[in-house]
Protein backbone atom coordinates (compact mmCIF):
# COMPACT_ATOMS: atom_id res chain seq x y z
CA UNK A 1 0.00 0.00 0.00
CA UNK A 2 1.37 3.41 -0.95
CA UNK A 3 2.07 6.01 1.71
CA UNK A 4 -0.64 8.25 0.24
CA UNK A 5 -3.24 5.49 0.48
CA UNK A 6 -2.16 4.75 4.05
CA UNK A 7 -2.61 8.41 4.92
CA UNK A 8 -6.09 8.53 3.40
CA UNK A 9 -7.08 5.30 5.15
CA UNK A 10 -5.98 6.70 8.50
CA UNK A 11 -7.89 9.91 7.78
CA UNK A 12 -11.01 7.86 7.00
CA UNK A 13 -10.72 6.01 10.31
CA UNK A 14 -10.32 9.30 12.17
CA UNK A 15 -13.46 10.66 10.51
CA UNK A 16 -15.42 7.65 11.77
CA UNK A 17 -13.89 7.94 15.23
CA UNK A 18 -15.07 11.54 15.43
CA UNK A 19 -18.64 10.42 14.67
CA UNK A 20 -18.83 7.58 17.18
CA UNK A 21 -21.94 5.87 15.76
CA UNK A 22 -23.07 5.83 12.13
CA UNK A 23 -25.83 4.62 9.82
CA UNK A 24 -24.37 3.58 6.47
CA UNK A 25 -26.45 3.83 3.29
CA UNK A 26 -25.44 0.47 1.83
CA UNK A 27 -26.06 -0.51 -1.79
CA UNK A 28 -23.56 -3.36 -1.98
CA UNK A 29 -21.42 -1.52 -4.52
CA UNK A 30 -17.66 -1.02 -4.40
CA UNK A 31 -17.79 2.31 -2.57
CA UNK A 32 -20.42 1.58 0.07
CA UNK A 33 -18.87 -1.81 0.83
CA UNK A 34 -15.50 -0.26 1.61
CA UNK A 35 -17.21 2.47 3.61
CA UNK A 36 -19.07 -0.12 5.68
CA UNK A 37 -15.98 -2.29 6.16
CA UNK A 38 -13.85 0.56 7.54
CA UNK A 39 -16.73 1.83 9.70
CA UNK A 40 -17.20 -1.65 11.19
CA UNK A 41 -13.47 -2.16 11.78
CA UNK A 42 -13.11 1.27 13.36
CA UNK A 43 -16.24 1.54 15.48
CA UNK A 44 -17.29 -2.07 16.11
CA UNK A 45 -20.54 -3.79 15.18
CA UNK A 46 -22.63 -2.15 17.93
CA UNK A 47 -21.95 1.34 16.60
CA UNK A 48 -22.66 0.69 12.92
CA UNK A 49 -25.99 0.07 11.20
CA UNK A 50 -26.20 -0.65 7.47
CA UNK A 51 -29.44 0.13 5.65
CA UNK A 52 -30.37 -0.94 2.13
CA UNK A 53 -33.39 0.52 0.33
CA UNK A 54 -35.24 -1.86 -1.97
CA UNK A 55 -37.31 -0.33 -4.75
CA UNK A 56 -38.29 -0.86 -8.39
CA UNK A 57 -35.05 0.98 -9.25
CA UNK A 58 -32.87 -1.59 -7.48
CA UNK A 59 -31.92 -4.61 -9.63
CA UNK A 60 -33.04 -7.87 -8.06
CA UNK A 61 -29.65 -9.42 -8.83
CA UNK A 62 -28.03 -7.10 -6.27
CA UNK A 63 -29.99 -8.26 -3.22
CA UNK A 64 -28.35 -11.68 -2.88
CA UNK A 65 -24.93 -10.03 -3.04
CA UNK A 66 -25.91 -7.52 -0.36
CA UNK A 67 -27.03 -10.25 2.04
CA UNK A 68 -23.81 -12.20 1.50
CA UNK A 69 -21.66 -9.12 2.10
CA UNK A 70 -23.52 -8.28 5.30
CA UNK A 71 -22.95 -11.80 6.58
CA UNK A 72 -19.26 -11.58 5.70
CA UNK A 73 -18.77 -8.18 7.33
CA UNK A 74 -20.76 -9.03 10.45
CA UNK A 75 -22.78 -5.82 10.52
CA UNK A 76 -26.30 -5.07 11.71
CA UNK A 77 -28.51 -4.57 8.68
CA UNK A 78 -31.96 -3.24 7.90
CA UNK A 79 -33.88 -3.49 4.63
CA UNK A 80 -36.43 -0.78 3.91
CA UNK A 81 -38.95 -0.56 1.11
CA UNK A 82 -39.09 2.48 -1.11
CA UNK A 83 -40.90 3.39 -4.32
CA UNK A 84 -39.45 6.44 -6.02
CA UNK A 85 -42.13 6.26 -8.72
CA UNK A 86 -44.57 7.61 -6.11
CA UNK A 87 -42.52 10.80 -5.66
CA UNK A 88 -44.26 13.68 -7.48
CA UNK A 89 -42.27 14.56 -10.60
CA UNK A 90 -39.80 11.68 -10.42
CA UNK A 91 -41.33 9.39 -13.03
CA UNK A 92 -41.34 12.23 -15.59
CA UNK A 93 -37.56 11.87 -15.48
CA UNK A 94 -36.26 15.45 -15.45
CA UNK A 95 -32.49 16.09 -15.42
CA UNK A 96 -32.65 16.68 -11.63
CA UNK A 97 -34.49 13.36 -11.07
CA UNK A 98 -31.83 12.13 -8.64
CA UNK A 99 -32.47 15.07 -6.33
CA UNK A 100 -36.01 13.87 -5.63
CA UNK A 101 -34.81 10.33 -5.04
CA UNK A 102 -31.94 11.20 -2.68
CA UNK A 103 -34.03 13.73 -0.80
CA UNK A 104 -36.69 11.13 -0.02
CA UNK A 105 -34.25 8.32 0.77
CA UNK A 106 -32.00 10.25 3.11
CA UNK A 107 -34.89 11.85 4.97
CA UNK A 108 -36.06 8.31 5.72
CA UNK A 109 -32.58 7.27 6.80
CA UNK A 110 -32.26 10.31 9.06
CA UNK A 111 -35.55 9.41 10.75
CA UNK A 112 -34.38 5.81 11.15
CA UNK A 113 -31.04 6.94 12.60
CA UNK A 114 -32.76 9.26 15.05
CA UNK A 115 -34.93 6.38 16.28
CA UNK A 116 -31.85 4.38 17.27
CA UNK A 117 -29.85 7.31 18.68
CA UNK A 118 -27.40 7.58 15.77
CA UNK A 119 -26.36 11.14 14.93
CA UNK A 120 -24.67 10.57 11.57
CA UNK A 121 -25.87 9.11 8.27
CA UNK A 122 -23.04 8.43 5.80
CA UNK A 123 -22.93 7.53 2.12
CA UNK A 124 -20.28 6.49 -0.41
CA UNK A 125 -19.64 9.43 -2.73
CA UNK A 126 -16.02 9.94 -3.82
CA UNK A 127 -13.93 12.69 -5.38
CA UNK A 128 -14.68 11.31 -8.85
CA UNK A 129 -18.42 11.80 -8.40
CA UNK A 130 -17.96 15.55 -8.75
CA UNK A 131 -16.91 15.04 -12.37
CA UNK A 132 -20.38 13.98 -13.54
CA UNK A 133 -23.91 15.37 -13.37
CA UNK A 134 -24.95 14.49 -9.80
CA UNK A 135 -28.06 16.45 -8.72
CA UNK A 136 -28.46 14.06 -5.78
CA UNK A 137 -25.41 15.73 -4.21
CA UNK A 138 -27.53 18.81 -3.51
CA UNK A 139 -29.97 16.79 -1.43
CA UNK A 140 -27.09 15.13 0.42
CA UNK A 141 -25.58 18.51 1.26
CA UNK A 142 -28.92 20.07 2.24
CA UNK A 143 -29.68 17.26 4.68
CA UNK A 144 -26.23 17.17 6.26
CA UNK A 145 -25.41 13.65 5.12
CA UNK A 146 -21.70 12.87 5.45
CA UNK A 147 -19.51 11.44 2.67
CA UNK A 148 -16.42 10.11 4.49
CA UNK A 149 -14.70 8.70 1.39
CA UNK A 150 -14.89 12.08 -0.27
CA UNK A 151 -13.82 13.86 2.91
CA UNK A 152 -10.76 11.60 3.06
CA UNK A 153 -10.05 12.44 -0.62
CA UNK A 154 -10.49 8.92 -2.00
CA UNK A 155 -10.69 8.36 -5.77
CA UNK A 156 -12.43 5.37 -7.39
CA UNK A 157 -9.08 3.77 -8.24
CA UNK A 158 -7.89 4.09 -4.64
CA UNK A 159 -11.13 2.61 -3.34
CA UNK A 160 -10.63 -0.48 -5.49
CA UNK A 161 -6.99 -0.70 -4.41
CA UNK A 162 -7.83 -0.53 -0.71
CA UNK A 163 -10.75 -2.93 -1.17
CA UNK A 164 -8.37 -5.47 -2.69
CA UNK A 165 -5.88 -4.90 0.13
CA UNK A 166 -8.63 -5.61 2.67
CA UNK A 167 -9.78 -8.73 0.85
CA UNK A 168 -13.21 -7.39 -0.10
CA UNK A 169 -14.87 -9.38 -2.91
CA UNK A 170 -16.23 -6.16 -4.40
CA UNK A 171 -12.79 -4.76 -5.29
CA UNK A 172 -13.29 -5.59 -8.98
CA UNK A 173 -17.09 -5.47 -9.05
CA UNK A 174 -18.49 -3.61 -12.08
CA UNK A 175 -19.76 -0.11 -11.36
CA UNK A 176 -23.38 0.03 -10.31
CA UNK A 177 -26.15 2.58 -10.83
CA UNK A 178 -29.89 2.49 -10.25
CA UNK A 179 -32.11 1.44 -13.14
CA UNK A 180 -33.47 4.96 -13.59
CA UNK A 181 -30.12 5.86 -15.16
CA UNK A 182 -31.07 3.75 -18.20
CA UNK A 183 -33.70 6.22 -19.41
CA UNK A 184 -33.14 9.37 -21.49
CA UNK A 185 -34.25 12.50 -19.67
CA UNK A 186 -37.87 13.32 -20.38
CA UNK A 187 -38.97 9.74 -21.05
CA UNK A 188 -41.38 8.52 -18.41
CA UNK A 189 -40.14 5.79 -16.09
CA UNK A 190 -42.68 3.06 -15.33
CA UNK A 191 -42.56 -0.21 -13.39
CA UNK A 192 -43.04 -2.10 -16.66
CA UNK A 193 -40.10 -0.41 -18.38
CA UNK A 194 -37.90 -0.91 -15.31
CA UNK A 195 -38.69 -4.64 -15.37
CA UNK A 196 -37.78 -4.76 -19.06
CA UNK A 197 -34.39 -3.18 -18.41
CA UNK A 198 -33.71 -5.40 -15.39
CA UNK A 199 -34.60 -8.59 -17.28
CA UNK A 200 -32.52 -7.59 -20.32
CA UNK A 201 -29.45 -6.80 -18.21
CA UNK A 202 -29.82 -9.97 -16.17
CA UNK A 203 -29.86 -11.96 -19.40
CA UNK A 204 -26.68 -10.31 -20.68
CA UNK A 205 -24.89 -10.75 -17.36
CA UNK A 206 -25.97 -14.38 -17.48
CA UNK A 207 -24.17 -14.72 -20.80
CA UNK A 208 -20.94 -13.71 -19.08
CA UNK A 209 -20.62 -10.04 -20.04
CA UNK A 210 -18.73 -8.23 -17.29
CA UNK A 211 -20.26 -4.76 -17.54
CA UNK A 212 -23.70 -4.09 -19.00
CA UNK A 213 -26.13 -1.23 -19.47
CA UNK A 214 -29.34 -1.53 -21.46
CA UNK A 215 -30.47 2.00 -22.23
CA UNK A 216 -34.23 2.16 -22.73
CA UNK A 217 -35.88 4.22 -25.49
CA UNK A 218 -39.45 3.00 -25.55
CA UNK A 219 -39.39 -0.06 -27.79
CA UNK A 220 -35.66 0.34 -28.59
CA UNK A 221 -32.80 -1.02 -26.47
CA UNK A 222 -29.28 0.41 -26.75
CA UNK A 223 -26.79 -2.07 -25.33
CA UNK A 224 -23.54 -0.86 -23.77
CA UNK A 225 -20.83 -3.41 -22.96
CA UNK A 226 -17.06 -3.17 -22.59
CA UNK A 227 -15.17 -2.41 -25.79
CA UNK A 228 -13.20 -5.64 -25.55
CA UNK A 229 -16.47 -7.61 -25.55
CA UNK A 230 -18.09 -5.99 -28.59
CA UNK A 231 -16.74 -8.58 -31.01
CA UNK A 232 -18.06 -11.43 -28.89
CA UNK A 233 -21.59 -10.06 -28.93
CA UNK A 234 -21.44 -9.70 -32.71
CA UNK A 235 -20.84 -13.43 -33.03
CA UNK A 236 -23.64 -14.68 -35.26
CA UNK A 237 -25.30 -17.20 -32.96
CA UNK A 238 -24.90 -15.11 -29.78
CA UNK A 239 -26.16 -11.96 -31.49
CA UNK A 240 -29.27 -13.79 -32.67
CA UNK A 241 -29.83 -15.19 -29.18
CA UNK A 242 -29.67 -11.71 -27.63
CA UNK A 243 -31.96 -10.21 -30.25
CA UNK A 244 -34.50 -13.00 -29.81
CA UNK A 245 -34.60 -12.74 -26.03
CA UNK A 246 -34.84 -8.95 -25.90
CA UNK A 247 -37.70 -9.07 -28.38
CA UNK A 248 -39.46 -11.53 -26.10
CA UNK A 249 -39.04 -9.01 -23.29
CA UNK A 250 -40.81 -6.38 -25.38
CA UNK A 251 -38.19 -4.49 -27.38
CA UNK A 252 -38.79 -4.13 -31.12
CA UNK A 253 -35.34 -2.80 -31.99
CA UNK A 254 -32.05 -3.93 -30.42
CA UNK A 255 -28.93 -1.85 -31.01
CA UNK A 256 -25.29 -2.07 -29.90
CA UNK A 257 -23.50 1.14 -28.90
CA UNK A 258 -20.18 1.17 -30.77
CA UNK A 259 -18.62 3.46 -28.15
CA UNK A 260 -18.99 0.70 -25.60
CA UNK A 261 -19.87 1.01 -21.93
CA UNK A 262 -19.38 4.37 -20.23
CA UNK A 263 -20.81 5.42 -16.94
CA UNK A 264 -23.34 8.26 -17.14
CA UNK A 265 -23.72 8.18 -20.92
CA UNK A 266 -27.24 9.58 -20.60
CA UNK A 267 -25.70 12.81 -19.29
CA UNK A 268 -23.83 13.43 -22.54
CA UNK A 269 -26.82 15.32 -23.94
CA UNK A 270 -26.67 17.82 -21.06
CA UNK A 271 -23.50 19.47 -22.33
Amino acid sequence: MSSELKTKTQRLKEIFQSMGRVLVAFSGGVDSTLLLKVARDTLGDKNVLAVTALSPLYPERELAGVKKLIETLGVRHHLIQSNELEIPGFSKNPPNRCYYCKNKLFRELLDLAKGVAILFVVEGSTLDDDKDHRPGRMAIQELGIRSPLKEALFTKIEIRELSKELGLPTWDKPSFACLASRFPYGEEITEKSLRMVDEAENFLFGLGFKQVRVRHYGNLARIEILNEELARLMNGSLRKKVVSHLKEIGYHYITLDLQGFRSGSMNEVLG
